[in-house]
């Protein structure tokens, strides 16, 4: 079947009669699509971007229910928008429980395997332990060079010219990125444990070079959307791959 990279061709295109059954997108932009009269039997959508913006089904915006899902599905995944110390420390304490009870009960005959184009769990962990060095260790605190060596870095990292020597070539073994991913959120719960409304106000510098001027409070909210996204992702899969 024939792949389409990195194409414009089809911005502002009109399909008529045609057949998408079985089509894959990935990293596309479908911004603006508009769909009429369509067979969408079976459409699976995953975007964590989706709530950064809507998705309109008959009319009616989709956004907000698939959020309220999802935070019934994960109990405590709503605090990842807290403003106040205490909410997000229940908010990290809720989403670490509920990856305790993910990597307890994942066979080790899983750990390292995957679905088709998605991370592993063991790669999962390692760009967690990539997100909470980028977020705490770098814009918070401000370390010159944050990134432990076994970090999963975000796909196309290596395309936009991002400096891949940081990390290590060969994989660690599952228990140094276990042993590595505790030490991390130790980092994250001994921080909320001090932290203040006064210095969640305060601002850093986005760590991937952006203009955006985040917050302290914003930086531990994105761990917190990573930890959740990444766990609704890595659960999907291995109902999948079990």
């Amino acid at each position: 079947m024939r792949t389409y990279r990195d194409t414009k061709e089809f911005e502002g295109a009109t399909f008529v009669k045609a057949s998408f059954k079985g089509a894959t997108l990935r990293f596309s932009n479908v911004s603006a699509v508009t769909m009429r009269s369509v067979d969408v039997n079976g459409l699976d959508i995953d975007s964590h971007d989706l709530f950064f913006g809507r998705l309109f089904v008959n009319g009616v915006d989709v956004v907000p229910l698939v959020d309220a899902e999802l935070n019934r599905q994960f109990p405590g995944r709503e605090l990842q928008k807290a403003q106040t110390p205490e909410g997000l420390r229940e908010g990290w304490a809720a989403v670490q429980s509920a990856w305790q009870t993910t990597v307890a009960e994942t066979p080790p005959d899983l750990v390292d395997a995957h679905v088709e184009d998605e991370w592993s769990m063991a790669q999962t962990l390692r760009h967690l332990i990539l997100a909470t060095d980028a977020w705490l260790r770098g814009a918070i605190l401000g370390l010159q060079q944050p990134l432990h060596e076994i970090g999963q870095i975000f796909t196309g990292a290596e395309e936009m010219g991002f400096d891949m020597s940081i990390f290590r070539v060969d994989p660690p073994a599952y228990e140094e990125t276990l042993a590595v991913r505790a030490e991390r959120q130790r980092m994250v719960a001994d921080f909320l444990a001090t932290s203040t409304a006064e210095l969640l106000a305060e601002e850093r510098e986005d760590p991937w070079g952006g203009d955006w001027r985040p917050s302290v409070g914003d930086c531990i909210r994105v761990i917190l959307e990573e930890e959740w996204a990444h766990l609704r992702y890595i659960r999907r899969d291995l109902d999948r791959l079990r």
